[in-house]
């Protein structure tokens, strides 16, 4: 493939990503890898539209959406490297994330880190707000931004080992486990169809969140055996047997719970042998549906 040089004007042709330069220059960073670097100003370039539309807490701290797809999509790496990215730009304080509660997505804060929360919006070496030492707002002699040099000295530690992380290796276990139960969550939102079964039984939408949080507590289990009616099964089983669930196995599954007219006294135990065997006795199921109907002159 080949490509042409620049021309004069045409060096100011293309629109760019920002990433600021003390993420390269400053060794509080220096372990920080180049696809978090690329990633933080993936997401700074995202400030700018979250402003328009008012993305915005209660404080007025602007937050961004960003889909683990889209990460994926745009560094083209895959889902696994996607969420060690943005646990890495949290462990060094540069992002942070609030979860919105089952099947939303997250808000994710972008931090600015050049100017301390303490110092307000102090813009040039001298400590002022606005109008440099000498010069005024129209021809400063000195500009607001000196991108050669950056005062980071707020930056007393460097995030991974500061007090507040003192136990980083258990708090690096805890989001991993999370970012996996979150991975999983959206894999079957899709596999499941969610959005369709919330269309289609608008009342039972509970019932369908618990079915997958259900779900997410076995395939995100660290235990070594799950009980499924009365027998103890591997997990790496039952989480196989989930993964191939689909939307019409939990419509089969509801539908069996509301034609159950006995008490059930373990709800837990019902639903976890109701989807467990799904796969294996909805098409029989069906069919003896069908043949009762036939043989009643229904059909």
């Amino acid at each position: 493939m080949l490509f042409d040089y620049f021309y004069e004007e045409q060096s100011e042709s293309y629109s760019f990503y920002r990433i600021p330069k003390p993420l390269f220059t400053e060794e509080v960073f220096g372990t920080l890898s180049v696809e978090s670097r690329v990633l933080y100003g993936l997401l700074l370039d995202r400030i700018g539209l979250s402003r328009e539309h008012g993305w915005m807490d209660e404080v007025g701290r602007v937050y961004v959406y960003y889909s683990m797809e889209s990460i994926e999509k745009q560094l083209r790496c895959g889902k696994n490297k996607a969420c060690r990215l943005l646990r890495e730009l949290e462990r060094f304080g540069l992002i942070e994330r609030k979860r919105q509660g089952f099947c939303k997505p997250a808000r994710i804060f972008v931090k600015n880190f050049i100017q301390s929360p303490k110092q307000g919006t102090r813009n040039n070496q001298n400590g002022d707000y606005g109008v440099p030492e000498t010069g005024t707002m129209e021809s400063p002699k000195q500009g607001t931004n000196n991108t050669e040099y950056i005062n980071t000295e707020f930056i007393k530690t460097d995030p991974i080992l500061s007090e507040t992380n003192v136990d980083n290796s258990e708090k690096m276990d805890k989001d991993e486990d999370m970012d996996e139960r979150y991975a999983y969550r959206d894999y079957l939102h899709d596999q499941l169809e969610v959005d369709i079964l919330y269309e289609r039984y608008p009342f039972e939408r509970e019932t369908i969140d618990a079915i997958l949080g259900l779900m997410l507590d076995v395939i995100c289990s660290k235990r070594k055996t799950i009980r499924i009616a009365g027998d103890d099964k591997p997990v790496a089983v039952v989480k196989s047997q989930f993964l191939k669930l689909t939307f019409m196995h939990i419509e089969y599954v509801m539908g069996c719970m509301r034609k159950n007219g006995s008490k059930v006294r373990n709800i837990k135990q019902y639903l976890l042998a109701a989807l467990y065997n799904a796969p294996l006795t909805m098409q029989s199921y069906y069919q003896a549906w069908v043949n009762n109907d036939m043989a009643e002159g229904r059909i």
